[in-house]
């Protein structure tokens, strides 16, 4: 045994004393990591190498808004063509109704990409996009993601209106003593992440044969789930599932709220929110584990490389958009473009965003300055954005 690992050295010396003799040079300044597939850094000349057909389910309070952000550079980098909402229907496909094609602005047909807010339909989804479309939606651990949305949608949703001193922890304690089923915008109390992916959110997660065919029927459709969580590792599974390059995947984060507004989270009221959404903790705590099983089949020291690498991207690019790798956040009424706004729920909610330094506006080149501004901008100003410019391209 002794004598086979003497000899494996042996090739492996010789083997890097021949290949530099003969002048291959090594890369040394990264890792090197056995198996671990090229990263390609900069778009490939041949589109038809990417996989162009995607449709995002954009579910709420789950960093999905970066990631539709991400999808409309891609989009119109590429030139192919994003279906959006009807002007009647806002920045959303009629959720929370079901999402149909007449939802879609008949300027943005047919489509590649499909990414705003729904409340998933796969039939009429599959009729609208290409037959190799590639499904993907990303969830978000139910807890937090609950608590940013007692505090979102406060304004909206009448069951959280209902708690009288406005508590998260008064709501949970008694739940069904504010909660209505059937009335408007009830979905954001209540399972919220399935019933946006067509889902019942008030089907108990305990019923474990329905819980069965609901983690099957969306496996079945969505190629990859992401997860907020691991939001990083969760593109590098997609920039592989779609033959995209780094340059695609980069992305700054959006929609963040002010920190100030945000409830610490006790374990107990973590317990009381799972509980509460139990359909929700199930698809998510099943998805979670599915993600890594992808990672693992790339390699998770393979992944890690990756991810290294793009954080590595994005903070080139926070340097030269604005001149620090960790620029403020701003309030809306501290951003004085008005493309850069993010829409406010309401007025005890501060939704943050960025606004570029004048000197970076004035010195980087139009594509450059362009780039940083679609980076940071709003869902509903780049939405606005894109109807107009194919809409121009339509006619």
């Amino acid at each position: 045994m002794v004598q086979k690992k003497i000899f494996l050295l042996f090739v492996a010396v010789s083997t890097l004393s021949f290949l530099l003799h003969h002048g291959i040079r090594l890369n040394i300044t990264e890792p090197f990591y056995l198996n671990c597939p090229s990263l390609p850094l900069h778009p490939g000349p041949d589109l038809n190498l990417k996989h162009t057909n995607v449709a995002f389910l954009k579910t709420h309070k789950t960093a999905s808004s970066t990631m539709q952000n991400l999808l409309f550079r891609f989009a119109e980098r590429n030139n192919l063509t994003v279906a959006l909402p009807v002007q009647s229907c806002g920045h959303q496909f009629g959720y929370p109704q079901y999402f149909t094609s007449h939802f879609v602005h008949p300027h943005t047909l047919p489509p590649n990409i499909i990414t705003n807010h729904m409340r998933f339909n796969k039939a009429e989804l599959q009729r609208l996009m290409p037959a190799d479309t590639v499904y993907i939606t990303i969830l978000r651990e139910p807890s937090t993601m609950f608590e940013s949305s007692f505090t979102y949608y406060h304004h909206y949703c009448p069951a959280f209106q209902r708690v009288a001193n406005g508590s998260l922890e008064t709501f949970l304690a008694e739940p069904w003593r504010y909660y209505q089923p059937n009335e408007k915008n009830s979905m954001y109390a209540h399972n919220t992440l399935a019933f946006d992916l067509g889902l019942d959110k008030d089907h108990s997660g305990d019923d474990e044969q329905y819980v069965q065919a609901s983690l099957a029927g969306v496996e079945n459709v969505f190629s990859l789930v992401m997860i907020a969580e691991y939001f990083d590792e969760s593109l590098v599974v997609l920039r592989h599932l779609l033959s995209w390059d780094l340059n695609d995947i980069l992305y700054f984060k959006l929609n963040m709220r002010n920190e100030n507004v945000k409830t610490n989270l006790t374990p107990g009221l973590v317990s009381a929110i799972r509980s509460w959404n139990s359909l929700d903790a199930r698809l998510y705590d099943y998805f979670n584990a599915s993600l890594w099983r992808q990672i693992s089949t790339h390699g998770q020291t393979c992944v890690a490389r990756e991810v290294q690498a793009l954080r590595q991207a994005q903070e080139k690019l926070m340097k030269s958009c604005f001149n620090e790798t960790n620029p403020p956040l701003r309030s809306a009424s501290q951003i004085k473009n008005n493309n850069l706004r993010p829409w406010q729920p309401s007025s005890k909610v501060d939704i943050m965003g960025y606004e570029l330094p004048a000197n970076v506006t004035q010195n980087v080149s139009s594509k450059a300055q362009e780039l940083c501004l679609k980076l940071i901008m709003p869902e509903v100003q780049y939405t606005k954005l894109l109807l107009q410019s194919q809409s121009l391209r339509y006619r």
